[in-house]
């Protein structure tokens, strides 16, 4: 059996949104994770693709329903990153949108310790009726760390 990875999330917003709120999903989006955007047309109507590299192995897209998603809890996606510091990049850049914006929510939480494994995190929600978890994972006995990584290479 092949490796499974992530290739997409589809997220459901409410008739409209997605017309009033494109400049902001778009540079947001683009501005602090990097995502190039595409408007796809699906179903009789027109989504928004948020791809994370150009042969859209990974994406989420948006569309617009007449029942969307609600997620009043904590139900979130999460970004994995190389470092803490790329992470704490990826925190700045989201205050600085809610400097502008406060609809931006964030929680910043402690570093998690289980045993030698450390977790580096914050959470976001913008726009979209879910939060996001943007992490990194440091390994301080080699032992712990995963087998297996990713890694992307031209076709």
């Amino acid at each position: 059996m092949g490796a499974l990875r992530f290739n997409h999330m589809e997220l459901t917003m409410p008739r409209g949104s997605l017309s009033a709120e494109r400049a902001n999903l778009t540079g947001f989006y683009k501005e602090v994770f990097g995502f190039d955007s595409i408007e796809v047309p699906l179903f009789d109507q027109t989504g928004l693709l948020f791809m994370t590299d150009p042969a859209v192995s990974q994406f989420i897209l948006l569309m617009e329903q007449d029942e969307p998603l609600r997620s009043p809890g904590y139900d979130h996606l999460g970004f994995l990153l190389e470092s803490r510091a790329d992470v704490d990049e990826k925190l700045a850049l989201c205050k600085a949108w809610q400097a502008r914006d406060p609809r931006v929510q964030i929680k910043e939480y402690e570093d998690l310790v289980i045993e030698q494994t450390t977790t580096h995190a914050f959470y976001f929600r913008y726009l979209l009726p879910i939060w996001f978890d943007v992490q990194s994972i440091e390994h301080g006995n080699p032992a712990m760390a995963p087998t297996h990584g990713w890694q992307f290479r031209p076709l």
